[in-house]
């Protein structure tokens, strides 16, 4: 079994609701379980700033899937989600994100590199992933919370807290999902 982690995003139709579903999806993808779920985080877009803020989490999932074939499943769940590629950094009903795979460094191909390339510089995929894995190392620049650190948006960062959003994440870890580790297949 692998470990990888995952970055999720989106802002438009629904974008908190959508992520706490595509959470639960994530134990139907062939070899792969949730180990973990962050909370959800409120960001401002990055780039093209003239679109909805972006809801973000990032999850802990162990895999038998090839780093390839995990990105082939994303990319199939963003598709089920609606996702549509108009505008690079433009509004999205699901962006998905391989962040790490085990120790693996990949960098043969443009379509999939790992560890994401811009991963260290985004405070708003740090901070979901500096709440489940707060020793996280990053290949190459260190400790996750260190980089966090010294981000000065760090603080822009906004964890939502909504009324039946606690209850939703804490039932997914009580089902084996979130948080509390469960049997892979």
């Amino acid at each position: 079994m692998s470990q990888a982690f995952v970055a999720l995003g989106g802002n438009i139709d629904g974008p908190a609701s959508r992520l706490l579903a595509v959470i639960r999806e994530f134990d139907s993808l062939p070899h792969t379980c949730l180990i973990r779920a962050s909370s959800l985080y409120r960001t401002a877009p990055v780039g093209y700033a003239d679109q909805p803020d972006f809801i973000n989490a990032v999850v802990l999932l162990e895999t038998m899937l090839s780093p390839d074939a995990l990105m082939t499943e994303l990319q199939a769940l963003e598709t089920r989600h609606g996702r549509v590629r108009r505008l690079r950094n433009g509004p999205r009903t699901l962006d998905l994100d391989l962040l790490l795979y085990d120790r693996v460094a990949l960098h043969d191909s443009p379509a999939l590199i790992v560890p994401h390339p811009r991963l260290h510089l985004r405070s708003f995929v740090l901070t979901p992933l500096v709440e489940i894995e707060p020793e996280c190392v990053l290949p190459g620049h260190g400790r996750a919370a260190s980089i966090l650190k010294r981000m000065a948006d760090r603080n822009d960062i906004r964890r939502i807290d909504f009324p039946g959003l606690y209850d939703g994440l804490q039932a997914l870890r009580t089902l084996g999902q979130g948080s509390m580790p469960h049997a892979c297949i």
